[in-house]
């Protein structure tokens, strides 16, 4: 029997009461708080290989990769290991050098990738260790389907399981138009595990801050048309990735926290299979990146509607947005490489919608970055906040949506008959308080085109005459000749812009192809 003194009897009635003030507990932190304000840069599965010389293979030269973002605006690098087959010696699928048909590959992806692992030197391993070091957060990230060229049956990317069962692709023995036929199929529990094993031997084998799944690469996981009512496969397997990922942090001591890059609005993920709000709400993700495929990057992210499905989840969950190498304004259409003043467009829109952290990907240090040499330092140097952003050239292309189901709208605004005229939906963010602001059409080339005229308007405001952009560099759609108008700052509305153009005074028929509000603070 505990005997109970007068003292301790008197604090227990004042506590009861309510009158002996109670030590506060410490307040919980959120999950998502460390994964806010990040600046994210994906290093695929073949850059550093296919970028470096064979000497360079060494300890120093993958320390030299992770030391040029140290102490820059860049926050997290996210490693990929993988496309179908392993960029490192897998105990779970083919390393990339392996023999196809009794010939080993010879390029220089491969055969660097074989000289690190025969020199003994893990590039995953040795980069976690140097980011810590460095000051930067390592992330694994996984190709959950990749699909390069699967039109050439005998390339060296694809992985003994692919070719051994055709079976298993999404159009079972289909052909590679398009491509997504050949991805591997979900709805089969032997892909399942097959992908699960590589999960598996990334979390045992690694210490990274998190994992990332990649179902992005490419975006097509279940049977053709019955992606929505298969989606409960893909959600049981992160809900497993969720749990390895939950073991392994207790053995490491830490948090591995899990990421999904998914298609850039809520309901084409959903339609397609990859139910990320779901996943949310269930708790089996720390980080969502709404992107696009590659095709095109999407100016039009729709966080907003990302943290309203999300609801009161969206306190532990971050919504990063992705950003792709490609500008392009419909499908099909030619192309232009993002610039420094695409990207502050790009993350403008995310900032005012809600968003508070970035992701690039195809931004690497060479070949596949979409800008130079110099601007690619700037990009490390300042990033992409806020402040950078709001003070700073800055680009707000209309595109499209590359990845969506069946049926549903891509977004894509262009092209359009010029004498008809078109009203195009502008994202832009925060207004800027100072400076200059254009509205840019681009026309294809036609008959006609160097005499064409155009008027425009700016949310129901007139605009001024329009006058020719001399350089044409970054513009999309086969631009022959770009006008610009000016835009007085006070037409111009936080968030949504609508834009319209036409032609007038006669003359050929013109179609535009490129569209675009651009802002100067000087």
């Amino acid at each position: 029997m505990v005997r109970i003194t007068g003292l301790f009897f008197l604090l227990v009635c004042l506590s009861a009461c309510g009158l002996l003030a109670a030590e506060t507990p410490p307040k919980a932190p959120v999950p998502g708080d460390s994964l806010r304000n990040m600046l994210v840069i994906n290093e695929d599965n073949s850059h550093f290989f296919g970028s470096r010389k064979p000497e360079e293979m060494t300890r120093a030269g993958l320390h030299a990769f992770v030391d040029q973002y140290a102490g820059s605006a860049v926050t997290h690098l996210f490693l990929n290991a993988n496309a179908m087959r392993a960029s490192f010696r897998s105990s779970s699928r083919d390393a990339v050098w392996d023999p196809v048909d009794g010939k080993e590959p010879d390029g220089l992806w491969p055969q660097n990738a074989k000289r690190l692992h025969e020199a003994g030197l893990d590039p995953y391993q040795v980069w976690i260790d140097r980011c810590r070091e460095k000051g930067l957060s390592p992330w694994i990230s996984m190709r959950m389907n990749d699909i390069h060229s699967v039109d050439e049956p005998g390339n060296f990317m694809h992985s003994t399981f692919w070719r051994a069962h055709p079976e298993f692709w999404r159009v079972p023995n289909g052909s590679a138009r398009p491509w997504q036929n050949r991805a591997m199929d979900y709805a089969h529990a032997e892909v399942r595990e097959h992908q699960m094993a590589l999960v598996r031997e990334l979390v045992e084998r690694y210490d990274p801050d998190g994992l990332e799944l990649d179902w992005m690469r490419f975006g097509y996981h279940l049977t053709p048309g019955h992606e929505r009512e298969e989606s409960g496969i893909l959600t049981e397997f992160v809900r497993d990735v969720r749990s390895l990922t939950a073991e392994w942090s207790e053995k490491r001591g830490h948090p591995i926290r899990l990421a999904v890059r998914a298609p850039a609005h809520p309901d084409a993920a959903s339609g397609l299979g990859m139910d990320a709000v779901l996943w949310a709400k269930e708790g089996l993700v720390d980080l969502i990146v709404p992107c696009p495929f590659w095709t095109s990057s999407d100016f039009d992210i729709p966080i907003e509607l990302w943290h309203e499905r999300l609801g009161d989840t969206a306190r532990q969950v971050v919504v990063a947005p992705g950003l792709e190498f490609n500008a392009r304004p419909w499908p099909g259409a030619p192309a232009a490489a993002n610039d420094l003043a695409s990207a502050r467009g790009f993350a403008a829109s995310a900032y005012e919608r809600g968003a508070d952290s970035l992701y690039l990907f195809n931004w690497m240090d060479s070949q596949t970055r979409p800008v130079a040499e110099s601007k690619y330092a700037l990009l490390l140097r300042d990033g992409l906040s806020r402040e950078v952003v709001q003070n700073a050239p800055r680009r707000h292309p209309v595109c499209f949506r590359d990845t969506v189901p069946a049926r549903f709208p891509n977004g894509a605004q262009l092209p359009v008959d010029a004498a008809a005229g078109g009203d195009f939906q502008i994202h832009v963010g925060t207004r800027p308080k100072s400076g200059k602001a254009w509205a840019i059409a681009g026309l294809a080339r036609r008959d006609g085109v160097a005499e064409a005229r155009l008027e425009g308007s700016l949310n129901g405001r007139e605009l001024g005459p329009a006058e020719n952009v001399p350089d044409l560099g970054g513009f999309g759609g086969g631009t022959v000749r770009a006008v610009r108008f000016p835009c007085p700052l006070d037409a111009v509305n936080e968030g949504n812009n609508k834009l319209q153009i036409r032609q007038t005074g006669g003359g050929p028929s013109q179609q535009i192809v490129w569209v675009e509000i651009r802002f100067d603070p000087k």
